[in-house]
């Protein structure tokens, strides 16, 4: 089993573990690790459909048509309950990361940082330079007030407050806020390392002025909404399927069809124009 697997598996089950550990006696460790669990999947759920598939196809790559009403119902529910994410700075460093991917310029790792040094980037990437993010939406009132500073602060101090008052105990809210947080530091990982450093993975195109690698397995795949297949995303960045093959396993694309089915999404011209190297017969969306 890959590193990266036995990561994600080992913070999913100290997370689990935890919980049980500091659930209160009127719970018990059954109870909650089912709270546990729940708060869980609502903040990786939530958050992959927020950044996976509103800002990262809808936004940053304009594969998607959405309902406006729903991208900002997503950026609001997202970041004031569960993991806070600045959608302008978001769609700015991922524009930089395409432009100059593992050059300098790339505000999410170069060819040479290693893996602390990656994980330090994660939390304090390097200084952007161009700004890349002037679409309409992001001028609009609600992405102007999440990504204000108070707001990210007010946001992560509600998100933790609300959790504390449901589950009725402080080092039980204390330990799932963290924890996800840590879940979430591992998946940046899989996004800005492990599928950017040539040792892991595999590749469909050689593109050699990148890094970017494919990860296919369930769960990196699952955890990150497909955005761990960079080797298929960087070829062709604006296609909406990640995806290339029909053997390769495509949870966001899942959860994008499954969007279009309620309305909610279509597909642009640029998302749904499907080069003639990818080796599938359709989009099938």
């Amino acid at each position: 089993m890959k590193i990266y697997n036995v990561t994600g598996y080992l913070i999913i089950l100290c997370y689990m573990l935890a919980c049980m550990y500091s659930a209160p006696t009127h719970l018990g460790p059954w109870i909650g690790m089912l709270i546990g669990a729940v708060y869980f999947i609502f903040c990786w759920f939530l958050g992959g459909l927020y950044l996976a598939d509103v800002l990262h196809l809808g936004i940053a790559h304009r594969s998607l048509d959405y309902k406006e009403w729903f991208i900002k119902v997503v950026a609001v529910v997202n970041n004031t309950f569960a993991l806070y994410v600045d959608p302008i700075a978001w769609v700015n460093r991922h524009r930089l990361h395409h432009k100059h991917a593992d050059h300098p310029g790339d505000p999410n790792k170069l060819s040479g940082d290693g893996f602390w040094r990656t994980l330090y980037l994660c939390v304090m990437p390097y200084q952007c330079n161009d700004n890349l993010a002037g679409d309409e939406i992001l001028k609009s009132r609600t992405f102007r007030i999440v990504a204000h500073p108070f707001f990210a602060i007010l946001a992560q101090v509600f998100s933790f407050y609300v959790l504390w008052k449901l589950v009725g105990d402080l080092k039980f809210a204390l330990v799932m806020w963290v924890g996800i947080r840590i879940f979430a530091l591992w998946v940046n990982m899989i996004q800005n390392y492990w599928t950017h450093t040539r040792n892991f993975g595999y590749r469909r195109y050689d593109d050699e002025d990148d890094n970017a690698m494919n990860i296919g397995e369930w769960l990196p795949v699952t955890a990150t909404f497909s955005a761990c297949l960079q080797n298929n995303h960087h070829h062709y960045p604006g296609l909406l399927r990640l995806s290339h093959d029909q053997s390769e396993y495509d949870f966001g694309f899942v959860t994008v069809k499954i969007m279009k089915y309620f309305g909610l999404v279509k597909a642009t011209t640029r998302g749904a124009d499907l080069p003639n190297d990818v080796p599938l017969g359709a989009l099938n969306f």
